[in-house]
């Protein structure tokens, strides 16, 4: 088995500074042994059972801000570490709160979104595949942000059929 440090492009300058790579690893969570994207993601779940985290000014606001610094964060890993290292995980955590944005928070939900998040993000639907091969750390954080957009239709859309769910 490779060492990750060890998947390093040479022709760029030292190691990640710590803040980016805390940033991109999802709080350390992407350094999971295994299933590291699915670590992100209860990560992300996690910070969204804060009280008042679902409401949708808080919500909306941390995933803009999440998203940027983490497509930024993104981009210096994988200028260090190549092409959509697996210990990159920022783009779970904002993919998970995109699917529960403008939903009821339940416990029901919760799980639902994140089963049907992990769906998307591992079957990557159209244009979420083709995005994925976008640089410099975009392709990274807006496949899984299309993967939480039809999480969340797919809620919204449960909601309608069985309103009892929320």
């Amino acid at each position: 088995m490779v060492n990750i440090s060890e998947k390093r492009i040479n022709s760029t300058p030292g190691p990640v500074p710590f803040f980016f790579r805390f940033i991109a690893t999802g709080f350390l969570s992407g350094y999971s042994p295994i299933v590291p994207g699915t670590a992100g993601s209860l990560v992300g779940l996690a910070i969204y059972v804060i009280p008042n985290f679902e409401i949708p000014s808080i919500l909306f606001g941390f995933i803009l801000i999440t998203f940027f610094i983490g497509t930024y964060a993104s981009s210096r890993m994988e200028k260090y570490y190549g092409d959509d290292p697996s210990i990159v995980v920022i783009d779970e955590i904002v993919g998970m709160w995109i699917s529960l944005l403008f939903l009821p928070k339940s416990w029901v939900i919760g799980c639902i979104a994140f089963v049907a998040f992990r769906f998307y993000d591992i079957v990557k639907p159209p244009p979420a595949r083709r995005i994925e091969k976008l640089a410099n750390g975009w392709g990274i954080m807006l496949d899984d942000l299309f993967a939480g957009v039809y999480a969340n239709i797919t809620l919204q859309v449960m909601l309608l059929i069985f309103p009892g769910l929320g």
